[in-house]
Order: C-alpha cells, then sequence, then structure tokens
C-alpha cells in the first residue's frame, strides 16, 4: 500500500483533495462556494482540486472528483470489511480509519491494525491508519511500538492531533521528530491543519503562527520522503485539507466587523494556502530524496530531471 494511481501518470506526485467539512458551512463572506453541494464539487473542480473526502460518493464521482473515504470503527472488524466493501464499490481510491477509543491493551490494538491489513489485501483496498485523538493512534510511543509489531502499516499523518495532544513543543523538537520517523516514513495521506499546544485549527497563514507551521513543514516534508522513497510509478500522496467549521468547536472565533462572532479565517482561502505549502514541501522532499540517491549511489546517474 504505497499510494494512490493515476494511470497515465509516471512520475510520483502530489494529489490535491480536500475534506468535505472544509467546505461545510462556509459563511456567506468566504470566497468559497456557498451553495448547493454539486455547485461546490464543480466549484472544487475549477479550483483545482483533484478529490474530496466524504461521507458520501456519489455526487464526487459525478462531479469528475475522486471519491475518498472516510470512517470510525471501535473494535468491530466486521465493520472494517463492511466499510471497505461500501468505499471500494463506490470508486474511492481509499479510505482513512480512526480505530479504537485511546483506552485499548495491546492486545487489541494488535487485533484491531491485524484485521486492517488482513481485510485490506484480501478486498484489494487501501486502508490508511489515522493518527488522531481518542483512538489507538493517540499516544506517539504506544503508535510506535505498533509500528514495530506490524511495519506494513500505512498512515494518514493528521499530525495536528499528535501537536496539540501532546503539547509537542515542549522539549526536544529533533529528538521527537526522530523518533516519530518510522510514522513519517509509512504516511501516505495528509490531513492538512496545523495546531498549537492550546488550540486545535490555527490561521496557518497568520506570520504569529510561523513557528508552528514550521514544525508542521518538517513534519509534511518528512512525510513526503516517506512516500517518495518508496513510491512506483503512477503513485500520489494524497494531501486533503481538513479545515472544521465552528459547530466542530475547532476554530478560533473573533468579533466580525459586522458584529456577532464569526470564524477567525475563511477555510476556502486557507486550504488553498495549505496546498501551496505541502506543495513546497513535496518539492523540498524529491530534492531530499534524490540528493541521498546520489549520495547512496555516486556512480548511478540520476536522470530523471524532467520530474
Amino acid at each position: 500500500m504505497t499510494g494512490g494511481e493515476v494511470p497515465g501518470q509516471d512520475s510520483p506526485r502530489l494529489l490535491a483533495g480536500i475534506s468535505f467539512l472544509t467546505i461545510a458551512d462556509l459563511p456567506e463572506w468566504s470566497a468559497g462556494p456557498t451553495s448547493a453541494v454539486a455547485d461546490r464539487y464543480a466549484a472544487l473542480r475549477k479550483a483545482g482540486y483533484e478529490a474530496v473526502q466524504s461521507l458520501t460518493h456519489r455526487e464526487v464521482s459525478e462531479a469528475g472528483l475522486i471519491p475518498t473515504g472516510i470512517g470510525r470503527i471501535l473494535d468491530d472488524v466486521d465493520e472494517i470489511r463492511e466499510l471497505v466493501i461500501e468505499h471500494r464499490d463506490a470508486g474511492c481510491d481509499c479510505t482513512t480509519l480512526q480505530v479504537g477509543t485511546g483506552l485499548e491493551s495491546d492486545e487489541t490494538m494488535d487485533r484491531l491494525a491485524d484485521a486492517m491489513l488482513t481485510i485490506a489485501a484480501q478486498e484489494g483496498y487501501r486502508l490508511y491508519l489515522e493518527t488522531h485523538r481518542a483512538t489507538m493512534t493517540q499516544d506517539i510511543w504506544r503508535t510506535l511500538r505498533l509500528v514495530e509489531r506490524f511495519p506494513e502499516l500505512r498512515f494518514n499523518g493528521d499530525f495536528a492531533h499528535w501537536y496539540l495532544g501532546h503539547e509537542l513543543t515542549y522539549g526536544d523538537m529533533d529528538m521527537k521528530f526522530a523518533a516519530m520517523a518510522p510514522v513519517f516514513e509509512r504516511t501516505r495521506f495528509l490531513h492538512l491543519r496545523i495546531s498549537s499546544n492550546a488550540h486545535a485549527q490555527l490561521r496557518a497563514s497568520d506570520p504569529d503562527e510561523a513557528v508552528h507551521l514550521d514544525y508542521y513543514r518538517r513534519m509534511w516534508t518528512a512525510a513526503c520522503e516517506g512516500f517518495l522513497s518508496e513510491a512506483k510509478p503512477g503513485e500520489y500522496l494524497a494531501a486533503h485539507p481538513e479545515l472544521l467549521p465552528p459547530r466542530s468547536g475547532y476554530p478560533n472565533r473573533i468579533h466580525g466587523v459586522r458584529g456577532g462572532v464569526q470564524e477567525e479565517c475563511d477555510r476556502w482561502s486557507e486550504a488553498a494556502f495549505l496546498l501551496a505549502v505541502v506543495r513546497e514541501c513535496f518539492s523540498a522532499a524529491k530534492a531530499n530524496v534524490k540528493a541521498a540517491k546520489i549520495v547512496d549511489h555516486p556512480d548511478v546517474a540520476i536522470v530523471n530531471e524532467g520530474e
């Protein structure tokens, strides 16, 4: 399970997707579409998006976009198979899965991880285990031990949960990023959102949040390197801005110029900003991987200059 595939696309690449939550309940002052769902999907395609992660998939396909699955499973492995079959048959390219509650024993974690891998292989479908609070991957240390036991696992890196849940910037960040490398190396999908040690969803384009954004750049670049290190021709790493609406409690809110309280920023514009950032990370990762190949194989010419 390296990454999604696009027929006819030779070089491994980044795919621009978006979560349905990012365009949900956009305020009237947003630069994005606030009309019917079909019109929103048409606007996404016009804006250059290629995929939509959603709970429903037919309208995504009808708009000429790639449907992507998302789900949450507590401890019933039969539900994993049902979800996989439903999403595969609906034409989804993959599914990111939140698993468990965070209160599992190691034995239960192993049973669920083994079921994910077995079912994905049997059904010929890509499943990515999501790093998420209130699931069995909420703790970095236990997730790393899980990877040791199941190195075949591949992840949806929703690193905002670890950044917030672990108050990550307390302590040595270089040490922490080095420890997290096994997850970065196995990340094949990205949820784009930045948090701080105290807030679940920041305005990434705010210069005052640059210290946090810089750390996310490092994590996303490491994830891109992990993908590129083993990607095959035609495969892609999907990156989906997942910016939640106010009803989730995630975004900061401010007093609006028209009175009342409103979201701190326009999620539509922020999504475009985050995609621009991750594209920079992908380009940096390509250069890093290429340089590493030259160091490891100095007598082998690297000829893919046009990638």
